[in-house]
């Protein structure tokens, strides 16, 4: 297997997913606008669903946080990579030339020395690579570009064996606010050791979206009684699309398990924003992947017209006064046209 098909794979992968967002999650969110009765946040749920196609139309990225990339890679122990550079220097290359693609160049937000002088790395690498050797001859790859919001409301506990897992991430995402940007999913680790619950989080959420027929068919273990729990409970809180209320906090939940020590419940809880980037991919030597467009059919043909409420306010920000400012109210909204400056590495502080 050529070490280039790893590197152009990769480019491709994350290219793609800047721009497609995984069609089971514009199912589900389709299904959550239907059936949202809040009007804020049924108008915020259209506001996604018109986003994302727009993007995927447009080839342009869904959030202007394009993320920080993980690999999760499983190598088969008969591959053989032709090429003198690491597995992992294959994968930053194909980070690299995704990031900096001139037909879709993509946010870099890596910054080297996150202790001191955070110096942004202008191609955002390094990516974060986790290797699994496994049987077989071919290299699986889920590749991730996760937003800075949701991962900042990551948390990790170590329970006492007999507490309750789902009181805890209940409570845990009741505190969390709406810096992750739902309507998203939550992610729960449980088990091994600190680390490795982390890392159960991280890979799970990048399994599909299947809550819906989980709850047609019924649980069939522990950890899918405890999905369907917390799926409940966490849409109970009324936290909604992008804060705004309503019934659809999350889309799905993702839970995983590991062996552990008997004094032990490491639990790990990970969010995962409307971004939702990720794909998974097998390279067996024949060559890159050839990655194909997703049926845009399945994407709402929501009008913006259908979503500016009635007293919209028009704001042209190029012409934009601190008086035309004050006359504002709080639950107006706003549509804004011209120039904006955002603060990008400057302002995370």
């Amino acid at each position: 297997m050529a070490g280039s098909d790893i590197t152009r794979s990769v480019a491709d992968a994350l290219q793609y997913i800047s721009y497609y967002h995984p069609p089971d999650y514009i199912r589900s969110l389709s299904h959550a606008y239907t059936r949202e009765q809040s009007p804020s946040a049924k108008n915020a749920i259209g506001q996604i669903l018109l986003n994302s196609r727009m993007a995927a139309f447009g080839r342009r990225p869904i959030c202007q946080d394009t993320g920080l990339v993980v690999v999760f890679a499983k190598v088969g122990m008969d591959a053989r990579i032709k090429s003198t550079a690491s597995f992992a220097d294959l994968v930053n290359e194909g980070v690299r030339q995704a990031y900096l693609d001139p037909d879709n160049p993509l946010r870099a937000s890596i910054v080297a020395d996150p202790l001191a002088r955070r110096v942004n790395t202008r191609d955002n690498t390094p990516a974060v690579v986790h290797v699994d050797l496994v049987q077989g001859n071919q290299i699986e790859i889920t590749i991730a570009a996760k937003g800075g919001g949701s991962e900042n409301k990551a948390r990790f506990t170590t329970l006492n064996p007999t507490a309750s897992v789902s009181d805890w991430v209940v409570n845990t995402v009741s505190t969390l606010g709406s810096g992750w940007c739902p309507p998203g999913l939550i992610s729960v680790g449980i088990g091994g050791s600190a680390e490795k619950a982390m890392l159960l989080a991280k890979e799970a959420m990048n399994e599909p979206i299947d809550m819906a027929e989980l709850i047609a068919r019924g649980a069939s273990s522990a950890e899918e009684g405890l999905r369907i729990e917390l799926y409940e409970r966490i849409n109970a809180l009324g936290i909604g699309a992008q804060g705004l209320g309503g019934l659809t906090t999350v889309v799905d939940v993702k839970v995983a398990t590991y062996p552990t020590h008997a004094a032990s419940k490491p639990v790990a809880l990970i969010p995962q924003c409307a971004a939702n980037r990720h794909l998974k991919f097998t390279l067996d030597g024949s060559g890159p992947i050839s990655l194909q467009p997703p049926d845009l059919r399945e994407w709402p043909d929501i009008e913006a017209d259908e979503l500016n409420p009635a007293g919209v306010r028009r704001v042209n920000l190029d012409t934009l006064t601190k008086e035309e400012t004050a006359s504002w109210r709080c639950g107006e909204t706003l549509l804004l046209s011209g120039k904006m400056l955002t603060g990008r590495d400057a302002a995370h502080k």
